[in-house]
């Protein structure tokens, strides 16, 4: 398993097309936020079923990731991810590596958790943000931004930002400006529809971000108004692809014509699909999320 720092292979129609399975889309019933967020799902029977699924990708969350290392090695996982085809290895999510203090040095271990596992599974990036709003100044997170990125080069991963509706920064120009000033050759950004939409980000200023620094596309539906609270709303009402209200096949089309080159992946982060057998959650994600792509 090779670890590319940026580039991917180029999409030229559908049957080159990638598909990676978020964490959150198989995880099963397990709630994020919650005191326990690793899946009930035993970690093979994951990678299986994402594979006979169609998937090329797979993600992990740390929480997942430390439960994971109670029972097996990084070299089982990684057996597992090349037995079962899987060629796309994501890791997440680290938080706080822009503060001080008692939280800086949690997130430390995490990092280092998290970089140990990317070089052992040659993982190709780790996501990376924050779920607090804190109010950080732009020069401290390009600085920051560009130490995590160079640390993570040493274990040969990127680092992508996912720009999220309750992140320290929130608007397109603002990311821009973090990973444009900290320009390390392995950071960037990972772009999710589903914040796109909850963010009013015109999805023509998506297709804008110069190709070095967008690294990561997801994929998503769901309603465009609803009855409860966006933090409800993001972790329990997500949809499969086509299934709800946002032009997913127009927002895929246009970053292929922009010429994104990587996977895809596709987080539902949805209180009814995490009730589904793993086989059919694995399958409706794949099978829903691949007929958004040109034939």
């Amino acid at each position: 398993m090779t670890v590319p720092l940026v580039a991917w292979e180029g999409v030229k129609g559908m049957a080159n097309v990638e598909l990676l399975a978020s964490y959150w889309t198989i995880a099963g019933d397990v709630y994020p936020h919650s005191a326990t967020e690793y899946s009930p799902h035993d970690f093979e029977d994951r990678v299986v079923a994402a594979s006979k699924a169609g998937f090329k990708g797979i993600g992990i969350k740390e929480a997942d990731l430390e439960h994971i290392l109670k029972r097996r090695s990084l070299k089982d996982i990684r057996r597992i991810f090349e037995d079962n085809g899987i060629k796309h290895v994501e890791l997440e999510f680290l938080t706080d590596w822009f503060l001080d203090g008692e939280k800086k040095k949690k997130s430390d271990q995490t990092k280092q958790m998290l970089f140990t596992a990317a070089e052992a599974l040659g993982a190709r990036h780790i996501k990376v943000g924050d779920f607090d709003m804190n109010k950080v100044s732009m020069p401290r997170l390009i600085d920051s931004f560009a130490a995590l990125c160079a640390e993570a080069g040493n274990y040969g991963t990127n680092i992508l930002f996912e720009l999220i509706v309750d992140a320290m920064i929130r608007t397109l120009p603002e990311t821009l400006e973090m990973v444009q000033g900290a320009d390390a050759k392995n950071g960037g950004i990972m772009i999710d529809l589903w914040h796109v939409v909850k963010l009013g980000i015109r999805y023509e200023d998506v297709a804008r971000i110069p190709a070095r620094f967008l690294l990561g596309i997801e994929i998503n539906d769901g309603t465009l108004q609803c009855p409860w609270d966006l933090h409800e709303d993001t972790i329990n009402h997500r949809k499969l692809c086509g299934e709800g209200e946002f032009d997913v096949k127009g927002f895929v089309n246009r970053m292929l014509k922009a010429g994104y080159k990587g996977p895809w992946g596709i987080e539902v982060l949805s209180k009814d699909l995490r009730k589904l057998p793993l086989n059919e959650a694995a399958t409706r994600a794949f099978n829903t999320t691949i007929a958004q792509f040109p034939n």
